[in-house]
């Protein structure tokens, strides 16, 4: 199996229509439906991972990701915290301290300056939520 490498982008614009304003108070995804447009987009047909920023604020992100089976992410996280949720398939997800297997309906949460790397066991979509951790105690 041929391992693809790539970096995960969270910067990544929306068209304007999937936009989220961060001052409204709560916020609805049809996370099946948003999945299966991801499934028929071009960079998904051309074997490219794909995301969709579902929500952006000053303190948070959430991403919606599909991956394609053995596509690799290899990161570094920052002073932010994060949630890997998955939605669909496995992920295998290793730090230098230990390796994990992730499955459908399971969560991992990640405190500070970790540096990881995930391989897809098969396609699989994620939710990544990214807490700015530095943000959120200056508020308190």
């Amino acid at each position: 199996m041929n391992l693809e490498t790539e970096q995960l982008n969270i910067t990544i614009p929306l068209p304007h229509s999937q936009n989220m304003s961060a001052n409204t108070s709560s916020h609805t995804f049809d996370l099946p439906g948003l999945i299966e447009k991801m499934k028929q987009s071009y960079a998904w047909a051309i074997g490219e991972l794909d995301t969709i920023i579902l929500l952006k604020s000053p303190v948070k992100q959430i991403v919606l990701t599909a991956l394609h089976e053995g596509t690799e992410i290899v990161s570094f996280q920052s002073n932010d915290s994060i949630i890997f949720q998955i939605i669909e398939g496995k992920l295998v997800f290793h730090t230098r301290k230990k390796t994990m297997i992730l499955n459908k309906g399971q969560l991992l949460t990640l405190e500070d300056k970790i540096e990881y790397n995930l391989i897809a066991k098969e396609e699989t979509m994620f939710l990544l939520t990214i807490a700015n951790s530095g943000l959120q105690m200056a508020k308190n």
